[in-house]
């Protein structure tokens, strides 16, 4: 555990700095992407796929709608709840960053063989699901 950790402490220094000049951290960078991916989430749902607790989506979310990054609507089923979307600012800037970001990727994987990477791929999947199947104690 203490090596995955190293590797995200290591992405997350350089996702940030490579996010310095447009203000945003790997964090907010990162939820911006779930986004692209599945929009219109609640903010709990986003802070789980995030990997961060609600209170700190909730800032993050205050955030990014303040910088213009992402909207806020009423989901049309149950009106107690704000459906989180992506704006064009927010689709812009994750355009921007694919090409610099897939470098970082690419810099973290160069030494392993596509067939290492599938394997660590499966592997850290594997992990995850692992752990997914009871709560933390």
């Amino acid at each position: 555990m203490y090596a995955v950790k190293q590797v995200e402490l290591a992405a997350r220094a350089h996702m940030d700095e490579l996010l310095k000049p447009v203000g945003i951290t790997a964090l907010q960078y990162t939820a911006l992407t779930v986004l692209r991916r599945r929009d219109g989430l609640s903010s709990a749902q986003l802070a789980r796929n995030s990997f961060v607790t609600a209170q700190s989506m909730a800032d993050m979310v205050t955030t990014l709608e303040r910088r213009g990054l992402i909207t806020r609507r009423r989901d049309p089923d149950n009106r107690r709840v704000l459906l989180i979307s992506l704006t064009d600012d927010g689709h812009q800037l994750l355009t921007t960053y694919d090409e610099s970001m897939g470098a970082l990727e690419e810099r973290m994987l160069g030494a392993l063989s596509e067939r290492e990477r599938v394997s660590l791929e499966d592997y850290l999947n594997r992990c995850r699901a692992a752990l997914a199947d009871e709560p933390p104690h």
